[in-house]
């Protein structure tokens, strides 16, 4: 999973910490914007569905998946895409009270189920394997992700 965001572009390490999660779920949109995967419609989607709905896209500690529904017309094509921010983005939840913190952001767009089923499967058997996600945790730079790759393909 860590080649595909390489070789397709998926990749953001962020330099710059955002200011709130809405500012953090628009970096982590740029790069499916960048490779025509989505438009700024479907960014405009998540935010206003988080903030409906509360922070539904943490879906482990230190990890968002933004996403909104599969049919939406701002979805041109279906990826995922990785970005890692230097610090956590904190995303309060109404209902519960608590802040969720995330650092790493999964970005999805689906416009074929089939395609999008596949990718998820894929993402997630990253996820399962604790060390995977510490080790994500724990680059700061792409260049240290490159390393990961390495690693990974040993």
């Amino acid at each position: 999973m860590l080649k595909y965001f390489k070789e397709n572009h998926l990749v953001n390490y962020v330099t710059e910490q955002p200011k709130d999660w809405q500012e953090a779920i628009r970096v982590s949109c740029q790069q499916l914007v960048n490779q025509g995967y989505i438009t700024e419609e479907y960014i405009e989607e998540i935010v206003e569905n988080v903030v409906k709905f509360g922070p539904y896209i943490i879906i482990a500690d230190q990890i968002a998946m933004p996403h909104a529904e599969g049919n939406s017309p701002g979805v041109k094509g279906t990826a995922i895409a990785y970005t890692k921010f230097p610090n956590e983005v904190i995303f309060h939840d109404a209902e519960t009270g608590e802040d969720r913190p995330a650092t790493l952001f999964f970005t999805l767009a689906a416009e074929d189920a089939e395609a999008h089923l596949n990718n998820i499967t894929q993402l997630m058997d990253l996820l399962m394997e604790e060390e995977n996600v510490d080790a994500m945790l724990a680059t700061k730079t792409l260049e240290d992700f490159d390393k990961l790759l390495i690693e990974e393909g040993k």
